[in-house]
C-alpha cells in the first residue's frame, strides 16, 4: 500500500465496486425494495452534502485534504450539524447503492468503508483539530455530532 492514494473518495469507489461485485458474484440476498429511486435519493443527497460541505472549505481557505492540517476550525453550515459531514455524505451514497443493487450483501461493504473513514479519517483530524486549535475544537467536538 506504499502507492496508494489514502483518501476517502478512493476508499469510497473501493466500497462502491465492491457492492456490485458482491451483487454479480451472490445474487442470493436479495431485498425486492418497491422503488430503486430512493437509492438515487440518498446517492443525490449525499453528493448535496459533500459539495456544500465542500463550498465551506473553499469559503473558509483551508485544506480539504484529510492528511493536512486544517488552518480553519469549520463550525457553520453543515458543520454544525455533523463534524464530519463529507464522510457522512459518502456514506450515504454507498447506502443508496445498496438500496440500487437490492442484495443485503452490500451492507459489509458499506460497514466497512463506515469503519475505514472513522479510523483512518475522523479519530486522526479530530486529534489534529484539538492539537491546533485547543479549546476552541474542545467545545465544538462537545456541541456537535460526530455523523
Amino acid at each position: 500500500m506504499k502507492n496508494f492514494p489514502d483518501l476517502p473518495p478512493v476508499w469510497t469507489i473501493i466500497a462502491i465496486g465492491l457492492i456490485y461485485l458482491l451483487n454479480w458474484a451472490v445474487p442470493y440476498f436479495l431485498f425486492d425494495f418497491p422503488n430503486a429511486w430512493v437509492g438515487y435519493g440518498f446517492m443525490a443527497i449525499g453528493i448535496c452534502l459533500i459539495l456544500w460541505s465542500g463550498l465551506w472549505f473553499f469559503r473558509k481557505k483551508t485544506t480539504i485534504e484529510p492528511h493536512q492540517s486544517a488552518t480553519t476550525l469549520l463550525v457553520e453550515g453543515p458543520y454544525k450539524i455533523s463534524r464530519n459531514p463529507i464522510y457522512l455524505g459518502l456514506v450515504i451514497i454507498c447506502f443508496g447503492c445498496v438500496f440500487n443493487v437490492g442484495n443485503t450483501l452490500g451492507f459489509l461493504p458499506l460497514m466497512g468503508l463506515f469503519w475505514v473513514l472513522h479510523t483512518r479519517f475522523v479519530i486522526p483530524e479530530e486529534k489534529g483539530l484539538l492539537e491546533t486549535f485547543g479549546k476552541e475544537a474542545e467545545s465544538y467536538i462537545a456541541a456537535t455530532r460526530r455523523w
